[in-house]
């Protein structure tokens, strides 16, 4: 059981979701985001925080804190000078304010985006070099190396999560392989906070879904078995889909939309 815990992007729809369960393994959590949170439960606390600004982020450690959940930053393709600041410059202010405030075990919200341009008859373990699909997809390798970076130079241990869709339940095709329960990613952070050893892992957050892209057995050492699978909505998700065009590379990759999408400065 973790004393305090800190958990950035806690407005988001993750973090959102993930609130209510954290009390199962951390006993007060401290909320931080640049959209303030009021309905506070009583183990809550919030701080506001742009991850560009480094006082901000330091100031986040205040206290001690024992261990981080990093969702904060942009969670889809943007310009680049917002992905700069919130998922390079905000990441790199993470990793440095744990270094000075006794490293506690970070676990960062990484992206199934950082592989996305594998393409979906590819099993994938966390071994594959990365192939990015967007910007977006490009600052979570950074996030990734970075995490590398600071555990072999100064011992800073991190989860590194390949979330794929964390959403109440799958919305389309796409999804019923890379659906993630709330449920599940709860767990993988209590087993990722309780393991004797975690060094700098990378795992793939998907639930225990009939159609798999991904290979967790390099992180088995965590303990970490999901309980939930997509399986019980492939009839209406499929019911309810358009007919898919075997050579879109929306289709044919495991990115999807990121894929196909274009520039995001070009304009239309």
């Amino acid at each position: 059981m973790l004393s305090k815990l800190l958990m950035t992007g806690a407005a988001g729809g993750v973090g959102a979701a993930l609130r209510p369960l954290l009390a199962e393994f951390a006993t007060s959590v401290v909320l931080s985001d640049v959209t303030e949170i009021t309905d506070l439960a009583a183990h809550e606390s919030f701080q506001l925080c742009d991850l560009g600004d480094s006082g901000a982020v330091a100031a986040l450690f205040d206290g001690g804190v024992d261990g981080v959940i990093h969702l904060g930053g942009v969670s889809v393709e943007k310009t680049f000078d917002l992905i700069l600041n919130a998922n390079l410059v905000g990441a790199y202010n993470l990793f440095e304010a744990a270094r000075h405030h006794g490293q506690p075990r970070i676990i960062f919200a990484s992206s199934n985006h950082t592989v996305g341009y594998y393409r979906r008859d590819e099993q994938l373990d966390n071994t594959v070099l990365p192939k990015p699909d967007s910007l977006y997809g490009v600052s979570k390798v950074f996030g990734e190396s970075l995490a590398s970076m600071y555990f072999n130079k100064f011992g800073q241990e991190c989860l590194s999560v390949r979330i794929g869709s964390c959403f109440p339940k799958p919305a389309d095709p796409r999804m019923l392989a890379t659906w993630l329960a709330v449920e599940d990613l709860a767990d993988l952070c209590a087993c990722a906070f309780a393991a004797p050893r975690l060094g700098h892992t990378i795992v793939y957050g998907a639930s225990d879904n009939a159609e798999s892209w991904w290979d967790n057995r390099n992180a088995d050492f965590l303990g970490w078995r999901p309980k939930h699978s997509s399986a019980k909505w492939r009839a209406e998700v499929l019911a309810s889909a358009s007919r898919q065009d075997a050579r879109d590379p929306a289709v044919i990759y495991q990115g999807g939309g990121f894929v196909a999408a274009g520039h995001p400065s070009d304009k239309s």
